[in-house]
């Protein structure tokens, strides 16, 4: 009934309620997810539990996908959102019960947290990003991160090219400092 089914159909037949859809949806995204959410959370557990919020939210969700847009930008969205969740979630915790490691482990703190193997200095970025310019956040988001084409990300966020490119540069020039003070 599914079969030779692209991600795209797979998605509009799930939304309306079809749950061997949505089985198979999840089956044919899980690789993909937990690839980009490898690209906020270099940690494999952090990366696994962040793709498995991920697709938990997809099949909880699936019904307000309304198909306007195509549904891999939706999905990214999900990915995003579900990361920082994730990484706020592990400052809480390293917060709240500090780790002490082996003096041998060698972690280069720009690129990757001690305490939970993310990417901090980007994931910290983007919540200071977050709190001092929020209009910022999702071009940076869906074209630097997620790697969406322009025009997709333009679509997404509702904003003429223009006004999309405008913003992404300013979004790259405000979180670069951040990135090499880390």
């Amino acid at each position: 009934m599914h079969d030779g089914m692209t991600v795209e159909e797979l998605a509009r037949q799930a939304a309306t309620g079809d749950p061997t859809a949505l089985d198979r949806l999840l089956a044919e995204l899980r690789p993909e997810v937990l690839r980009r959410c490898g690209r906020f959370l270099p940690c494999r557990e952090d990366a696994e539990e962040a793709a498995q919020d991920v697709l938990l939210q997809v099949s909880r969700h699936i019904g307000s996908f309304e198909g306007r847009s195509r549904f891999s930008t939706w999905l990214y969205t999900v990915v995003a959102n579900c990361c920082r969740q994730k990484y706020r979630e592990l400052k809480r915790r390293a917060a709240e019960q500090p780790v002490v490691f082996e003096p041998s482990e060698h972690v280069d703190p720009r690129t990757t947290s001690v305490i939970a193997g993310s990417r901090v200095d980007l994931l910290d970025a983007l919540d200071r990003l977050e709190r001092e310019h929020p209009q910022l956040v999702a071009p940076l988001v869906y074209r630097d991160i997620c790697q969406l084409d322009y025009a997709e990300v333009a679509e997404r966020i509702g904003v003429p090219l223009g006004t999309l490119k405008s913003r992404l540069h300013e979004a790259r020039k405000q979180v670069r400092p951040w990135l090499r003070a880390q």
